[in-house]
């Protein structure tokens, strides 16, 4: 029975070492699955104020974007209004340099032919006092 005895303990020794070295197992298999396992994320406490922040900042940006293209279209529309203003200036200048050139055409031929309408009337008045017979007109 001794013998008998001491066979019987070792299948206990042996289920005891075998079953300590599946839970041994199991806790390492655990322990490299618990690597693995999704820790919960520490969210800082600003992180909405930052989040508006930057999209406060990215707005600013995009106002001034599109402040800037409309300085620039507006620049652009008021250079080209300008040059039409000056383009019709230098038409109106030509326009006006020629009816100032025309109204003193104008001018000079009128005191011409009043000279002339003068010189024949103080010809004529000269032979109707002279007397003269073909003065007559």
């Amino acid at each position: 029975m001794n013998h008998s005895e001491g066979t019987m303990r070792e299948p206990k020794i042996k289920k005891s070492e075998f079953a300590e070295r599946m839970e041994r197992s199991a806790e390492a298999k655990k322990a490299l699955l618990a690597k693995f396992v999704r820790k919960p994320t520490v969210t800082d406490p600003g992180f909405d104020d930052r989040e508006t922040r930057k999209a406060a900042e990215i707005e600013a940006v995009r106002q001034a974007r599109i402040d800037a293209k409309e300085a620039a279209r507006q620049a652009k529309v008021d250079a080209e209004e300008a040059a039409k203003q000056a383009e019709a200036m230098t038409e109106e200048g030509i326009l006006a340099a020629k009816r100032n050139e025309r109204k003193e055409r104008k001018a000079q031929a009128k005191s011409e032919a009043r000279a002339k309408k003068e010189a024949r009337q103080s010809e004529r008045r000269t032979r109707v006092g002279s007397g003269d017979e073909n003065g007559l007109y």
